[in-house]
């Protein structure tokens, strides 16, 4: 997904799911198939890469179910690379290294955090395992959906510059 606004529309709807009574996951969210996916991901990455990445499923208390992590050594850059897995809508985000380093992908490769080759590489990984990735830059945005995140009064975590405040990374990719 290119557009902007498409890709806001999709936060949004994927949003309005229904929900039993936390933010983590919606109703019928299927964790063992969300697992094998994430290991076929693994998988991908571990041979594009050369390397052994980690794939993290201890994660609770999360809008998001997986993390695999493409060590330093293994990029061209010799950057870590993230890929975070949200429990919504087959939603990924690819951080470098982190959350907030860089816009989306695009800065990144601009910056020298990771090359186009490797570039190429994890978004045709995520492509090939059904994930949709979502560029940071969107994610930081505040967060006006429909759960209690937007209430001002609601505690919540949030990250790097929007302390205080959630965004769309809190409602899909962070601990809650």
């Amino acid at each position: 997904m290119n557009d902007d606004a498409q890709v806001l529309d999709l936060l949004h709807t994927l949003d309005r799911l229904a929900a039993p009574d936390h933010l983590e996951f919606p109703e019928g969210f299927d964790h063992p198939s969300a697992r094998a996916r994430a290991s076929r991901l693994k998988s991908r990455l571990d041979e594009d890469f050369g390397q052994a990445c980690t794939l993290d499923d201890q994660i609770q208390d999360a809008s998001y179910y997986f993390k695999i992590t493409v060590p330093a050594e293994a990029t061209e850059a010799q950057v870590l690379m993230g890929v975070r897995l949200s429990n919504y809508g087959n939603l990924a985000v690819v951080t470098t290294p982190l959350p907030d380093s860089h816009d989306d992908l695009d800065h990144a490769v601009r910056s020298g955090a990771v090359s186009e080759a490797d570039r190429r590489l994890i978004e045709a990984a995520l492509t090939e395992c059904g994930y949709t990735s979502i560029p940071p830059r969107l994610l930081h945005r505040p967060y006006d959906g429909v759960t209690p995140l937007a209430d001002e009064r609601f505690p919540h975590a949030a990250y790097g510059p929007h302390q205080a405040r959630a965004t769309w990374w809190t409602r899909y990719f962070e601990h809650l």
